[in-house]
């Protein structure tokens, strides 16, 4: 059972960590580009201040974004603006999410995400905490997949194989770290191809975030995945 207390905590930690190593920006550092194609440093500092506020708007019952043009365009707005507007936006709106979580009474109630999704209350917290540690990699300002905290790998990592699982375009897949190990892709009943890498690795091949040269793969070439 997902314990959204602890979660809540995760994510409050990973928020401290990130805006101490984004105060090292300046104006300059944050006009910069992120390791996210098209986006500035500038950009990943909006869209985790807007995206906090959006998880606010599901747990208040409302929609997560008034439109996918309207999420883009307050990106766009709020990414060149300076680097303390960007980490004191990133860090109010971060506590109105925890303020929003602490009154929050049914965690077991459905609520909808982005784009028709839908969750559980109580695994929303993870999905922040998923924005915040991703995004702080994403940054490249001396945070990678590396220094990530272990139990956060290990289950984002089954978040994601769980999101491939059963596409069509993936095919069964094996992966493993060695020690903990995940399927994805088309059922079978024996995985075709097994991917074998350490932790930081798979998180970066599933995520995008890394393109795999550094896994070992057996059964068949390296599965190619869809854009998440």
């Amino acid at each position: 059972m997902t314990d959204h207390a602890r979660d809540l905590a995760s994510v409050r930690d990973a928020t401290e960590r990130l805006l101490t190593a984004a105060a090292k920006l300046d104006n300059a550092s944050a006009a910069e580009p992120s390791r996210l194609p098209g986006w500035s440093r500038g950009h990943v500092l909006a869209h985790l201040a807007r995206n906090a506020d959006a998880l606010v708007n599901v747990f208040e019952g409302h929609l997560m974004y008034a439109s996918a043009q309207a999420r883009d365009a307050d990106i766009d707005r709020d990414a060149p603006r300076p680097v303390d507007v960007q980490l004191a936006d990133v860090g109010e709106s971060a506590a109105r999410f925890q303020e929003s979580a602490a009154v929050l009474a049914d965690w077991s109630r459905t609520v909808e995400l982005r784009g028709g999704v839908t969750d559980l209350a109580s695994n929303v917290p993870f999905r922040r905490w998923i924005e915040v540690e991703l995004h702080h990699v994403d940054l490249g300002a001396g945070y990678e997949l590396e220094s990530l905290p272990p139990e956060f790998t290990q289950r984002v990592t089954g978040v994601l194989a769980e999101r491939f699982s059963g596409h069509a375009d993936v095919p069964p897949t094996r992966l493993t770290d060695g020690t903990h190990a995940w399927s994805t892709g088309r059922a079978a009943e024996e995985p075709e191809v097994t991917v074998t890498g350490d932790p930081a690795d798979l998180l970066g091949w599933l995520s995008g975030r890394r393109d795999g040269a550094a896994l070992t793969v057996t059964g068949g070439p390296l599965p190619a995945l869809p854009p998440l």
